[in-house]
């Protein structure tokens, strides 16, 4: 045995000094030539892949579980399924995660419904919390300090590589590597994914960090530290529906102690944006939505006012509040053409209207020229904040009570109802935000 082990991990180091193609490849050899442990051919394989050697995972005695479960998209119309996968491995600043908790969200939603076309297949899920188990290989020992092994985290969906023009000027949500590697093919920023179906060695792509998995590789630049006081389930919307918000709120539309604000679709993203909106000292805040349930939930997130624009004209009410000046911001959380016009035409002249809500791909927007021009509005596009310095903030503002988690997570599922939770999102039935557990 120790004989075969050894020729094994020669075989190992030479795939890595070739560079066979895929890991295919190398199983293939290994199975001919070594057939009397499957198990262990296709652990070396894995850990071959992601640059650890077999040997020193024999040495150490491994740690981490074999495989792993993930939901995968595969094309619309067909439902996510979970599949089995090898354990993703983590590359140097880079950290793999146990994942906790994982949001539902519309941007996944999107992609699901080929609005947003994305590659697949993909492992969706982008706003999660979870444990620390990895670091991946030459991380630096700064980041080691700040997210040991075992420490509980939450993760945002922009993940800033750190060394970019626009995050090297503290503009993360901007990063450059972020856009044209994950964004654009659906992979880490070494070009490659580090999902692999546990069947086939196939590669599948990674919407974000790929959060609806028993496992994720996320970057340590996209992760905070939780507190034993935050639960894992909650926690995990402030990677995304309250980082969307609060970078509206703080970076685009600098919501000052006085300010008018209203929100246009209060769902999660929304109804963050209210409690924001409050916490920053907002005076008028205004909730517009099309279903009762989610107006009167909007109440107890800082509503003064609300406005179900299925019975009434959105921009006419809200001029009428304001005393017909509009209000100094207006943010659009929904991602529709109509709900686009009628933020443009809420704000007072001098004010600006935040777009956060994403839509179809090509769908276009439109404005009245001369009062964009003659009255100065200002109309402002946002993405998420910036992970760096805004997440350790909202895990702040959670942490002593100024945000308000548990009453925003309305729904829970169970992993095995990942499906059922976008069906329920896609159909209107989840008021504030979803999560997925996964434990």
């Amino acid at each position: 045995m120790a004989t075969s082990l050894l020729r094994r991990t020669s075989i190992i180091h030479n795939a890595r000094r070739f560079k066979f193609p895929s890991s295919w490849c190398l199983s293939e050899l290994l199975t001919q030539h070594f057939p009397i442990d499957n198990a262990v051919n296709e652990n070396a394989i894995h850990r071959v892949s992601k640059g650890v050697s077999f040997y020193s995972q024999v040495a150490s005695g491994g740690g981490l579980p074999s495989s792993m479960r993930g939901a995968v998209f595969w094309e619309k119309g067909k439902p996510l399924s979970i599949e089995e996968f090898h354990i993703p491995r983590p590359k140097a600043g880079e950290v793999l995660v146990k994942t906790k908790g994982c949001g539902v969200c519309r941007s996944d939603l999107h992609v699901i419904k080929d609005e947003n076309p994305f590659s697949s297949p993909c492992v969706l899920g982008h706003e999660i919390t979870g444990e620390v188990v990895e670091h991946g290989p030459l991380t630096d020992n700064k980041t080691k300090e700040r997210l040991p092994i075992g420490s509980r985290v939450v993760g945002s969906f922009h993940m800033p590589c750190g060394t970019c023009f626009y995050c090297s000027k503290g503009h993360d949500d901007l990063c450059e590597q972020f856009f044209a590697y994950n964004k654009a093919k659906g992979t880490l920023y070494d070009g490659e994914t580090r999902l692999f179906l546990r069947s086939s060695g196939k590669p599948v792509y990674m919407y974000c960090m790929g959060g609806l998995a028993e496992y994720c590789v996320v970057l340590a630049n996209a992760l905070a530290v939780l507190p034993n006081l935050l639960p894992y389930t909650e926690s995990a919307i402030l990677g995304c529906a309250v980082f969307t918000a609060y970078g509206a709120m703080t970076h685009a539309a600098k919501v000052r102690p006085g300010d008018s604000v209203a929100v246009i679709g209060t769902g999660g993203v929304g109804s963050s944006c209210l409690q924001i909106a409050r916490a920053f000292g907002a005076f008028e805040i205004i909730a517009v939505d099309i279903q009762d349930d989610k107006l009167d939930q909007a109440k107890t997130f800082g509503a003064t006012h609300t406005v179900n624009a299925a019975r009434e004209d959105p921009v006419g009410k809200i001029m009428e509040i304001t005393g017909g000046k509009g209000v100094d911001v207006a943010v659009e959380a929904l991602g529709k053409p109509q709900t686009f016009s009628q933020c443009t035409q809420s704000v007072k002249d001098g004010g600006k209207a935040v777009m956060i809500g994403l839509t179809q791909a090509g769908a276009v927007g439109q404005i009245e020229i001369n009062r964009l021009v003659r009255r100065k509005i200002k109309i402002i596009g946002s993405y998420g904040g910036r992970a760096r310095q805004d997440l350790p903030k909202l895990v702040r503002l959670a942490e002593t009570g100024v945000f308000n988690l548990s009453n925003t997570v309305s729904r829970r599922y169970n992993f095995e109802e990942v499906d059922k939770a976008f069906a329920d999102l896609n159909q209107g039935k989840i008021v504030g935000r979803a999560v997925i557990e996964i434990r």
